[in-house]
C-alpha cells in the first residue's frame, strides 16, 4: 500500500508509480476508479472509425482543388462528430517520428534519481518530471508519469528542466514541436475554411502572438489492476488541438462517441489529433472537444507524446460572431486563463466546458 502523507502544499505518496510497477505492487485506492459518471473501463470496447485525413491536400497550393475540398467536408464532419482525426501527409517521416519516440524512452529509462534532476517537486510550477500533483484527497491519481516542458515561445523554455540525457533530446523536440506548429496552423486555416469562415478566423486568437506550446512526454508502466486503474482519467483538453504521437505498438487511448468508449486504432505513419475546449468554445460547439481517457495495460508499457496548442492566457476567447445567429445562440461566456479553470475542474472531477456555458 502506498498511503497519502500531508505535505507542505500538497498530499504525497509513499511510493511513486514507477517503483509499484516495477515491485509488483497492488495499485493502492488512491488509483482505483470507483464511481464515474462517464462509464466503467471496458474490458474491449469496440476500435473506434477515426478518419484519415490528408493534411497535404490544405496547403495553399491545393486547397482549391476537387480533392481538397472533399477532404474539407471529411475534416468537419470528424471534427463536428468524435472532435478526432489521424492525420496523414503531414510531412514528418517515419523515421523522424521514430526518433521522438526514441528520445522519450532513453529518458524514461534513465535511471529514477537522474530522471529527478528534473523533478517539478524540485524546480516548483507545472513544468519538469513527476507524477499527478495531489491537491485533494478524493482525487483519483493516474497510472502515469510524465515530463512536462514548455517549448513555445521559445524565450519562456526553462532549459534548466530540458533532459541532457540523451544528448540529441532538446534538438528533437525543438525540430518536431517546429514541424507540428507548422501543421496545427495548417489545421486551423482548414478548419475556417470548412465552415465558411475567413481563413485566420481562428488561428489569430489561438495560434497568435503568444500563443503556447506545451509538450508532454507520457510514460504508462505496466499496471495489475488495468480492470480497476486509468493511465489518465476521462477529460477534454484545454487546449485549442492537441497533437499526439502514439505508440507504435501499444493502444491505450480511447475516445467518449456518441455516449460510447472507442479505442483509437493505431495507424502507421499518423498522428492523432484531437481539438481541446478552447476550439469548441471559438466554433461556438460546432466542432466537438472530445471526452478522452488513456486505459492500463497489465502486460506491456507504452509511451506517447502530446503537444498542446493553446493561446497567451491572457487573450480573450469567444465564440466567432458569423458562428451566432437565430438558430444557434451564443453557447459560451467569453473567457481568458481557461487552462486554469480547466485544470481545477479536471481535478475536482467537473466538465469544464459546463461551468463556461451561458445559461
Amino acid at each position: 500500500m502506498a498511503p497519502l502523507h500531508a505535505g507542505k502544499d500538497s498530499l504525497k505518496l509513499s511510493m511513486s508509480v514507477q517503483e509499484m510497477s516495477m515491485k509488483g505492487e497492488e495499485p493502492p485506492p488512491e488509483y482505483i476508479v470507483k464511481d464515474s459518471k462517464f462509464g466503467a473501463i471496458e474490458s474491449s470496447p469496440e476500435l473506434g472509425q477515426i478518419p484519415i485525413i490528408d493534411v497535404s491536400l490544405f496547403s495553399p497550393s491545393s486547397l482549391d482543388s476537387k480533392q481538397a475540398k472533399i477532404e474539407l467536408d471529411k475534416l468537419r464532419t470528424a471534427l463536428s462528430s468524435s472532435g478526432c482525426i489521424q492525420a496523414i501527409g503531414h510531412g514528418i517521416s517515419s523515421s523522424f517520428l521514430d526518433k521522438v519516440r526514441e528520445a522519450a524512452t532513453q529518458f524514461f529509462e534513465l535511471p529514477v534519481e537522474e530522471k529527478e534532476k528534473y523533478s517539478r517537486s524540485v524546480h516548483g510550477g507545472s513544468e519538469g518530471y513527476g507524477n499527478d500533483v495531489i491537491v485533494s484527497e478524493k482525487q483519483v491519481l493516474d497510472w502515469s508519469y510524465r515530463l512536462t516542458l514548455r517549448v513555445f515561445p521559445e524565450d519562456q523554455r526553462r532549459l534548466n528542466l530540458w533532459p541532457k540525457n540523451p544528448t540529441d533530446f532538446g534538438e528533437v523536440v525543438h525540430e518536431y514541436a517546429t514541424k507540428v506548429k507548422y501543421m496545427i496552423g495548417v489545421l486551423f486555416k482548414a478548419m475556417a475554411k470548412s465552415l465558411n469562415l475567413a481563413e485566420n478566423s481562428f488561428s489569430d486568437h489561438l495560434f497568435g502572438e503568444g500563443a503556447l506550446m506545451q509538450a508532454r512526454f507520457n510514460f504508462y508502466p505496466r499496471c495489475s489492476r488495468s480492470d480497476q486503474v486509468l493511465g489518465v482519467k476521462p477529460h477534454t483538453d484545454r487546449s485549442g488541438m492537441t497533437v499526439l504521437l502514439q505508440d507504435k505498438e501499444v493502444e491505450g487511448l480511447q475516445v467518449l462517441v456518441d455516449g460510447k468508449w472507442v479505442r483509437v486504432p493505431i495507424v502507421p505513419h499518423a498522428i492523432v489529433v484531437n481539438l481541446g475546449d478552447q476550439m469548441q468554445i471559438m466554433s461556438n460547439g460546432i466542432l466537438k472537444s472530445p471526452m478522452h481517457r488513456v486505459v492500463t495495460n497489465p502486460d506491456r508499457m507504452r509511451l506517447s507524446v502530446a503537444l498542446f496548442n493553446e493561446p497567451d492566457p491572457e487573450t480573450e476567447i469567444s465564440p466567432v460572431e458569423k458562428l451566432i445567429d437565430e438558430t444557434r445562440p451564443r453557447l459560451y461566456k467569453t473567457v481568458k486563463n481557461y487552462g486554469r479553470i480547466n485544470y481545477e475542474c479536471y481535478q475536482r472531477g467537473e466538465i469544464a466546458l459546463e461551468t463556461v456555458k451561458i445559461s
